[in-house]
């Protein structure tokens, strides 16, 4: 009987991962997901985001898609300014904060504001991973984990296609990272590969 069970159990598994390739709804959210919150201050339409955001944008904010490692805008960006939410526009990460881990994306040791992003569990595709959206329109932006440099030991791995830029001579406010934080960014080391998003 457990045989039977188990080989019951296996097919309705196969037959709900392969159904998330042929049917385009199923794509929108991985397996595994436990996002809580199902409203957000700032509200778009799918419609209007079709036609602002490129296809990738859009399958990343919206779908919770990954870009390809090292092909993103802003994999190897090194510009002073401010990364803001590319579909609402708030701040999410000052330059002051990014770094190189090596992993191909984006990665931040700490945020602007503490608020600027929510987190929830994501056990998609077999781990278990902390997904990082935007506060305000709950945009998926990446991950976070704990392999990050000083003083935050965080690191907030996100997709360039969920990002926008102002460079610092348009950016009105100001960074609040101290030169501690930017000490332990540079130290960090490009060697060290991680897994991603």
């Amino acid at each position: 009987m457990d045989v039977v069970l188990r080989r019951g159990l296996m097919v309705a598994l196969h037959r709900a991962v392969s159904s998330r390739f042929r049917f385009p709804a199923l794509r929108a959210a991985p397996l595994g997901a436990c996002r809580t919150k199902k409203t957000w201050p700032v509200r778009f339409s799918q419609e209007e985001l079709r036609k602002r955001l490129t296809p990738m944008q859009f399958h990343v904010t919206q779908e919770r898609g990954t870009e390809s490692a090292f092909t993103g805008e802003f994999a190897l960006h090194k510009d002073d300014g401010t990364y803001t939410c590319v579909v609402c526009g708030a701040q999410l990460f000052s330059s002051n904060t990014k770094f190189d881990s090596g992993s191909g994306w984006p990665s931040f040791f700490d945020l602007m504001k503490e608020e600027s992003v929510s987190v929830s569990d994501d056990f998609s595709y077999g781990m278990h991973r902390v997904e990082i959206t935007c506060s305000q329109c709950g945009a998926h932006l990446g991950h976070l984990f704990d392999d990050g440099p000083k003083p935050s030991g965080k690191r907030y791995c996100i997709n360039s296609a969920s990002l926008a830029f102002q460079a610092k001579d348009t950016t009105t406010t100001t960074s609040s990272s101290s030169s501690a934080a930017e000490d332990g960014a540079a130290g960090s080391s490009a060697s060290d590969v991680k897994t991603e998003l």
